[in-house]
């Protein structure tokens, strides 16, 4: 038998086993990208008086378990209802525990006039501050700094844009024209995410979802080729094209969190702005990891595996995620 065939008997037998370790690890394929939210609901019911609900948790216990509210003061809180007296839910509503199982709180407030009001509660910014009204006097600076926070998050908890990030890095490497490429697929991300923020561009999320796990997949294969290849040649126009798509996939998340009507461009871009910097960071959390691996003079033998290994997830997420569209 020879060499290169025990290698690939290798190499199919390690990713299988891969492929069964992230299904026993219960890593989520469909929807590996986005944070976990919590959505809670307050609703007017009478002049001062409000009921409020957790939505569905992102895991078998109750929201209540992992976040716990501090409302307004003067509030009386007994069960899900909360009285407030004549003022009214006005002043600091706080959420303890943020950052640990969820990474934000959707609040939805549905006021007696009829009028509803959505805010963002971050573990940067776990409070906010009400008017008894759907008046957000929230000012621009606070709004930059909870979205800028939601942003780097979001790249930082988002496995498969982390992965694609990764594969592009060792695809190009860390030469000249990596600048090039990042910049490219910023650009390419920034614009779908600013299309489909505005209502300009709506894409169904599973094929999109489907979609980003493949551009993982295919770069991690043009990155174990020994020929020449369009995307060895010109990486900076294959990751503008996959960045059109990882934009949607940004832009699932900030719908679900929401953008406030004021200050709606300022939110839009430091949300932006946060998934540059979580990018940026990670491959400068790359480029040291490379210089302490340069010491090492078998360092080099590690990028085949690390390409295998990336793939084989990556094949994984296609599977489940094109199955999820079919079913």
């Amino acid at each position: 038998m020879t060499a290169s065939l025990l290698r690939s008997r290798l190499v199919a037998r390690l990713l299988g086993c891969l492929l069964l370790l992230c299904a026993g690890l219960g890593l989520n394929p469909v929807q590996a990208h986005e944070m976990t939210i919590a959505e809670l609901t307050v609703r007017e019911s009478a002049a001062g008086d409000y009921f409020y609900a957790w939505g569905v948790p992102a895991k078998v216990t109750p929201v209540s378990e992992d976040l716990s509210l501090r409302w307004p003061e003067g509030c009386e809180v007994a069960g899900q209802s909360v009285r407030c007296g004549p003022q009214g839910l006005y002043g600091q509503l706080a959420v303890e525990g943020l950052g640990k199982v969820y990474s934000a709180v959707l609040l939805r407030v549905h006021w007696r006039s009829g009028e509803s009001q959505v805010i963002t509660l971050t573990s940067n910014q776990p409070q906010t501050r009400l008017f008894g009204g759907a008046k957000d006097e929230r000012g621009a600076g606070e709004i930059a700094s909870a979205y800028t926070v939601l942003g780097v998050q979001h790249i930082l908890s988002g496995y498969d844009h982390l992965l694609f990030v990764i594969s592009l890095l060792m695809l190009v490497g860390f030469q000249r024209r990596l600048v090039m490429t990042i910049t490219a697929f910023t650009v390419a991300h920034s614009l779908t995410l600013g299309a489909s923020a505005l209502g300009w561009l709506t894409l169904r999320s599973a094929p999109v979802e489907a979609s980003i796990a493949l551009s993982i997949l295919l770069v991690c294969g043009e990155a174990l080729r020994q020929r020449e290849t369009l995307a060895r040649r010109w990486p900076s126009l294959v990751a503008f094209l996959f960045g059109l798509v990882h934009g949607l996939g940004f832009a699932g998340a900030l719908r679900a969190i929401g953008l406030p009507e004021q200050h709606f461009s300022v939110a839009l871009l430091t949300f932006n702005l946060g998934v540059e910097i979580g990018q940026l960071l990670v491959v400068l959390a790359c480029w040291l990891l490379m210089l302490l691996a340069g010491r090492w003079l078998r360092a080099s033998r590690l990028r085949q595996p690390l390409l295998y290994a990336t793939g084989g997830i990556a094949a994984y997420w296609s599977i489940a995620r094109l199955a999820a569209i079919m079913s």
